[in-house]
């Protein structure tokens, strides 16, 4: 047997532990979906080949792999970042195992063993790393007061559990990619000892960013150590029960009081979507993994109060999260302004997180619907097509000349002090072949529209799927299916709730012009009849190799509004087609975008330009007897700082 070929079968091997069947959805494994044309491909490999070193060299550069070696005593030095710098090369880390899963790279493979080694050095004997407080020790030398004094003092503002849970993430995913120890033995090591120290008699804290719970529940799954699912759950349960605990986060100090942590009440009394946009979706989407394993109805029906308050009422038409810039906070109900807008690129990935756990707890579509529009727009704009500059932020709306991008542009950068979101970035796109499929027993889901060959298995028998499609500018896909012999089973394909005819699930938008013909649904060339279950379209049939599914789309150009409570886009429209939404940029309309209108029945005609930004399908219209043009919002600003707009003015059409 070959290196490569057992390599791949220990990858097939680990790859199902990740995904324990505690959903009642299980969804198809990366590993198992290999993304091979189309508009996803391009971008998967600018991320391995461009983002995953971009963001290691600047790992390097700015000291962040170094502090490893200096609290290891490895190298000489003192710290140089932020207290939470310790993730970002976590995360580059978790990005490059999915890497390695898919495409293995043995110069990678030694790089993340040379990495493991300096976190092994960094980590105290009894299990704590914080390359901060190691290095720094005496807290008169720790200049960063959100560090807190000692261990655990201030844990609302010092990350010191929300970076150990980037590391669980991160250690998981090699030891999946490698069937190495190296890295997951240092993960349990730091989660043992904390559970030595926190807990129902010990220390009682609550981490101030979420993320530990989510990595807790990847060490359950991997180890089946039931220990580390009860110490997520009781690191949330903790949340809002000041009379429990004696460390309640001071809020004075935060600047923003308890809601600002989501600890303004117990998990299972919150209702609605408060505070810190990114520890809060990290939280919903950790709550969502409880309430799946342990069948948590408490837990379950806080979910979905708060995910109707999102979709209903703080959702940007983007998909973005977080309206106001201070505290990177929701903002209250439809307080979404667009030019200043937060959307941050961490919220984008997080929200994904939550409503892809939200559909496997329940299978309904309307969560994949969030989930496509927040990956085609408010996250895929959070990175350039060339995979080396990002947006922090995502307004609506640019003048071209605030720097608004965390104060360093008005166009993204190549780096920030906070590189949270070029980090996640690099994590989330190798991972996107997972959430193309997923079944449960005699059902197939096909959620997402991508050109893919697949090896996956219906009720413990081998079916190969392969996907051909020139989505998201065409709603035409092809669907081969290949089981070993003739096998019956449903396949249950996503109906897109903006092919049905609503942009997103709920009221806080909606189209001005409803007209869509019906999709279309062929096998083997001949239309059959399909029943709408939860958002699916429902084809039970005994399935024979070679069969073809063919899903036609209708994706007219649509005018969108949003409900009039969200004043500021009220008289306004903004232009979708199919799952993009569209945008204008002053480059294009003579210099100008924020004072463009579009008259109501405006006619824009698509335009392939596979020449412009990467390949894009344009809009063009008139206004005012004037060119209108318009490009899909994750392209814009690739041509330099100028003005942008989603949402426009609109007036009656000249008779």
């Amino acid at each position: 047997m070959t290196k490569r070929i057992a390599f791949g079968l220990l990858i097939s091997l680990l790859a199902t532990i990740s995904y324990a069947q505690d959903y009642p959805i299980v969804p198809v494994p990366f590993t198992s979906v290999t993304i091979n044309g189309g508009f996803w491909q391009p971008r998967l490999v600018t991320n391995r080949t461009v983002t995953l070193p971009f963001d290691f060299k600047k790992c390097e550069e700015t000291g962040r792999i170094a502090n490893f070696a200096i609290a290891g005593g490895l190298a000489k030095g003192t710290f140089k970042g932020k207290r939470y710098d310790d993730s970002d090369v976590f995360k580059v880390v978790e990005g490059a195992s999915y890497s390695l899963q898919t495409h293995y790279d043995a110069k990678l493979d030694r790089y993340l063993d040379s990495l493991i080694t300096l976190f092994a050095a960094a980590q105290e004997p009894d299990g704590y790393l914080y390359t901060i407080r190691t290095i720094l020790k005496d807290s008169a030398n720790i200049k960063d007061d959100q560090a807190g004094p000692t261990r655990f003092s201030y844990v609302a503002g010092s990350h010191e559990l929300y970076n150990v849970g980037h590391m669980y993430e991160a250690a998981v995913a090699h030891f999946q990619a490698t069937g190495k120890r190296s890295f997951l033995n240092i993960a349990l090591k730091n989660a043992d000892y904390l559970m030595r120290t926190i807990g129902p008699d010990k220390l009682i804290v609550v981490p101030g960013h979420q993320e530990i719970e989510i990595g807790l529940v990847k060490l359950y799954r991997v180890t089946n150590d039931k220990r580390y699912l009860d110490f997520a759950r009781f690191l949330l349960d903790m949340r809002g029960r000041a009379d429990k605990r004696p460390l309640f986060p001071d809020p004075a100090k935060t600047g923003q009081g308890a809601s600002y942590l989501q600890d303004h009440l117990p998990v299972t009394q919150q209702k609605t979507a408060v505070g810190h946009s990114v520890r809060a979706g990290y939280m919903y989407a950790a709550m969502s993994d409880i309430a799946a394993i342990q069948k948590d109805k408490a837990y379950m029906d806080a979910l979905l109060a708060i995910w109707n308050d999102v979709v209903e009422r703080k959702q940007y038409l983007t998909g973005g999260l977080g309206a106001r810039g201070h505290g990177e906070a929701f903002g209250e109900a439809y307080e979404l302004p667009n030019d200043v807008a937060y959307a941050e690129t961490c919220a984008a990935v997080a929200n994904m997180l939550w409503n892809h756990r939200m559909f496997l707890l329940t299978g309904e579509s309307k969560y994949m619907d969030v989930f496509e529009r927040v990956l085609y727009n408010g996250f895929l704009a959070g990175v350039s097509l060339e995979g080396d500059s990002f947006f922090y932020v995502n307004p609506l709306a640019s003048d071209g000349k605030r720097k608004f991008n965390v104060g360093q542009a008005a166009t993204r950068a190549p780096w920030f002090g906070t590189s949270c979101c070029p980090t996640n970035v690099v994590r989330f796109l190798p991972s996107l072949p997972g959430y193309v499929y997923a079944t449960k027993g005699d059902n197939l889901f096909i959620n997402l529209f991508l050109t893919n060959q697949s090896k996956l298995s219906v009720n413990g028998k081998s079916v190969q799927i392969r996907q051909e499609t020139n989505y998201p500018w065409d709603g035409n896909v092809a669907i081969t299916v290949q089981p070993k012999l003739a096998q019956t089973f449903t396949i249950q394909l996503r109906l897109p709730g903006w092919a049905s005819g609503t942009p997103m699930p709920g009221y806080l938008y909606e189209y001005v012009n409803t007209t869509a013909k019906t999709p279309v649904l062929l096998v083997n060339g001949k239309p059959v009849p399909y029943k709408i279950e939860n958002g699916y379209a429902r084809i039970s049939r005994t399935w024979k190799p070679g069969d073809r599914l063919e899903w036609t789309l209708d994706m007219p150009v649509r005018e969108v509004k949003a409900n009039e409570q969200v004043t500021d886009d009220r008289k306004k429209v903004a232009i979708e087609r199919g799952p993009l939404v569209y945008c204008a940029e002053g480059v294009d309309n003579g210099g100008q975008a924020l004072s463009l209108a579009v008259p109501a029945g405006t006619t824009f005609r698509p335009l392939m330009q596979p020449d412009k930004l990467g390949g894009i399908l344009s809009l063009s219209g008139q206004e005012a007897g004037k060119s209108v043009t318009l490009i899909p919002y994750y392209a814009w600003s690739h041509r330099g700082p100028n003005e942008m707009a989603v949402w426009f003015g609109q007036m009656k059409p000249d008779r």
